[in-house]
C-alpha cells in the first residue's frame, strides 16, 4: 500500500471516529447509533453521487431558461443538443443542428402545429445526411425556445424526415449569438 493511500485511510478513519465517539459519549444504545450512522452515510453517499454525476444528470434537464433571453441546453448523452420547443404553441423536442441549413419538420409536427404545406406548389430537393429527399416549403408563424420567440420562421417538411424535427441555421443566425461552452449550447437573444 502506498504512503498516500495509507494517509487517506487514516484521514477517513479519523473522520468516522469523531462522530462515532461523540455518539458513544452520549451513551446512546448501539442499535440506535448504528442506525443513525447508516442514515448519515446514506445522506452523504447520495449527495456525493449527485455531485459526482452532475454532468450526466444535467442531460436530463432539457434546457435551463433565464428570463433575459438566454437559453442553456446541456449536451445529451448522445452528443447532440435537444431543445424543448413550441411550434405554433405545440410542444416538440427538436434537435439543434448547426449543419442543417433550414429548420425541418416532420409531417406529424407540421399538421399538429397547423403549418400550411401549400405555400408553394413546387417541392424542392434537399440534401440530407440520408441522401436527397423531396420537401415542401412552409412557414412557422411562431417558434419559441424558452424566452426566445421568433416569428415567421421558414421550414421544410417531408415524410422522409420520419418523426425527426430539426432546428437549423436559419433559426440560429436570427439570434444575437449562440455558442457551445463546456458541453452546453447557449442561445442568446437578449438585446
Amino acid at each position: 500500500m502506498s504512503t498516500d493511500r495509507a494517509v487517506d485511510l487514516l484521514f477517513y478513519g479519523l473522520i468516522l471516529l469523531l462522530p462515532l465517539s461523540a455518539l458513544l459519549a452520549r451513551r446512546i444504545p448501539l442499535g440506535q447509533t448504528v442506525r443513525m450512522a447508516l442514515i448519515w452515510i446514506a445522506i452523504f453517499g447520495t449527495a456525493f453521487l449527485i455531485f459526482a454525476q452532475r454532468d450526466r444528470l444535467a442531460g436530463l434537464l432539457p434546457g435551463r431558461a433565464s428570463p433575459d433571453g438566454v437559453v442553456r441546453i446541456a449536451m445529451a448523452p448522445d452528443g447532440h443538443f435537444w431543445a424543448d420547443v413550441r411550434v405554433n404553441g405545440v410542444a416538440r423536442h427538436m434537435l439543434v443542428d448547426s449543419g442543417a441549413t433550414t429548420t425541418a419538420l416532420s409531417v406529424e409536427t407540421a399538421k399538429a402545429a397547423g403549418v400550411a404545406l401549400d405555400e408553394s406548389p413546387f417541392g424542392t430537393m434537399v440534401d440530407t445526411a440520408n441522401g436527397r429527399v423531396m420537401a415542401d416549403h412552409a412557414s412557422i408563424a411562431q417558434l419559441r425556445v424558452g424566452p426566445i420567440v421568433l416569428d415567421d420562421v421558414g421550414a421544410i417538411v417531408s415524410p422522409s424526415f420520419g418523426r425527426q424535427d430539426v432546428i437549423g441555421m436559419n433559426v440560429l443566425r436570427r439570434l444575437r449569438s449562440w455558442r457551445v461552452e463546456r458541453g452546453e449550447l447557449i442561445l442568446n437573444d437578449k438585446p
